[in-house]
């Protein structure tokens, strides 16, 4: 079966830098990534590259950052109050993940002071060229469900427990 929207794909991949440093391996993780394919699930440049693909197929893709998450912005590195921070000891290098207006965001540590802390809202990858290895495991027809969520279920969902809202 062909990729095409609305299909659910089951893929393995192993994404890397520039210099060819491994960033992820789905493989070596044991997890293939299962996604929705038309519905946003993945980079819009995976998607297009994968378009039209087999099971079976493999295949490499270079993403300029534009394409993937998006380019370095500056304004993205601010001063917030010590006092924002879930936790007692923080230190650069450290991670939270935070609400933010398009959903979800990674915040970087990147200096505490006293009072305020340095934080880095970019994507831990913005402004990298991203290398992904995929090979196409297997491809399908969504089910009602799947599509009325926009992304895969997890086997064994009962369909009649899925609220029905974007499929007429």
């Amino acid at each position: 079966m062909t990729i095409a929207p609305q299909r659910v794909v089951t893929l393995h991949y192993v994404l890397s830098d520039r210099d060819g440093s491994v960033l992820d391996d789905s493989r070596a993780r044991r997890q293939p990534l299962e996604y929705l394919h038309g519905h946003g699930n993945i980079m819009a440049g995976l998607e297009h590259a994968l378009a039209g693909q087999d099971a079976g197929a493999q295949l490499s893709v270079t993403l300029m950052p534009a394409e993937a998450y998006g380019l370095r912005d500056e304004a993205l590195v601010r001063e917030v109050g010590r006092h924002s921070f879930p936790v007692e000891e923080v230190a650069p290098g450290m991670r939270f993940q935070t609400p933010g207006d398009d959903g979800p965001e990674i915040v970087t540590v990147l200096e505490v002071r006293d009072d305020a802390v340095v934080i880095d809202t970019n994507h831990p990858l913005a402004g990298q060229v991203l290398r992904y290895r995929l090979e196409v495991l297997a491809v399908r027809d969504a089910t009602r469900a799947e599509l009325a969520k926009g992304h895969p279920l997890p086997p064994g969902t009962d369909p009649g427990e899925v609220e029905d809202k974007k499929v007429p």
